[in-house]
């Protein structure tokens, strides 16, 4: 499953599934906008897995749930706790944090 949020709400989306990987990314961010087709990508290929696009900018709440200071920041969660996160526009090292939670 693929979301992309629109409002600041990624604290109840990772309390309420199991495994959830995270793109913290903006407009501006042309490494964000790189890394949106592969990050997409992984969502179909992990069905199990819920994936969401946060729009750094516009959600602050969500931010600290991963200490974002860089974009794009991909973070995993499992049964609503932060396993790890990383800043990255290098689709292996996304495809590895993905594998950590599967």
């Amino acid at each position: 499953m693929l979301l992309e949020l629109n409002e600041d709400t990624l604290q109840n989306i990772v309390e309420s599934n199991d495994k959830v990987v995270v793109q913290f990314s903006a407009s501006w961010c042309g490494n964000c906008r790189i890394m949106k087709p592969k990050f997409k990508k992984l969502a179909t290929e992990n069905e199990n897995i819920t994936f969401v696009i946060v729009d750094a900018e516009n959600s602050p709440e969500s931010r600290k749930l991963a200490n974002v200071s860089n974009l794009p920041t991909f973070a995993t969660f499992v049964n609503g706790k932060l396993v790890n996160e990383t800043q990255t526009n290098k689709a292996e090292v996304l495809t590895e944090l993905v594998h950590e939670i599967i």
